[in-house]
């Protein structure tokens, strides 16, 4: 069966006034994800990846490794990661759930130490990719970044939290500003029932 582009789960405009705009997520969903799914679709069809789940085809073609396979890893793996991105956020600011807070501060000492952490990590990513909140094999809290499409499902870890730091997910409304778009994804746009309902 093949793979769907999935409805945002708010409105194009709703989270205008929190710092993404309404042409961002049209251009970024409607096109760039759309994109991904397409053209996975295309290159996934009669092959041994057929058939099978977004994340077994993620974790497959990324151990595999093979050169003939990497179109399929990186769509696969794109549209996995923006159908996690869309969750992640949502209109109105809502408070971090304490089991969150709590599992954060044991982990980084404090959430702004977490913050912190993440927004280095995003701003540090040399060209296109992905930061991370991520729950280990161990147990514990951890920042990562990852480059192009590769995601937390690559090395066994839950994805608790990302943030897109593609130039298409904030050039619009952000320029090359990409430190301010990330403080701003952490300030106003996480959806933290989200993230904590990962844990």
């Amino acid at each position: 069966m093949a793979f769907e582009l999935p409805d945002l789960p708010y409105a194009h405009d709703a989270l205008a006034s929190q710092g993404m705009s309404q042409e961002t997520l049209e251009y970024h969903h409607d096109i760039h994800h759309k994109a991904y799914v397409d053209n996975g679709n295309k290159l996934v069809a009669g092959t041994e990846w057929e058939g099978k789940t977004l994340e077994e085809i993620v974790k497959g073609t990324y151990q595999a490794g093979a050169v003939a396979q990497s179109g399929i890893f990186n769509n696969a793996s794109q549209h996995w990661n923006h159908k996690q991105f869309w969750e992640m956020m949502g209109p109105g600011a809502k408070a971090m759930p304490s089991e969150l807070e709590n599992a954060i501060k044991d982990s980084f000492g404090t959430v702004d130490e977490f913050k912190s952490q993440f927004s280095a990590a995003g701003a540090g990513q040399f060209g296109s990719g992905w930061c991370w909140l991520v729950k280990d094999k161990d147990g514990g809290l951890k920042v990562t970044k990852t480059e192009n499409g590769v995601n937390p499902l690559c090395f066994g870890q839950t994805a608790l939290l990302g943030c897109d730091v593609w130039e298409h997910s904030y050039y619009i409304d952000f320029r090359n500003k990409r430190p301010a778009y990330l403080s701003n994804f952490l300030e106003n746009l996480v959806n933290w029932e989200n993230v904590a309902s990962r844990l």
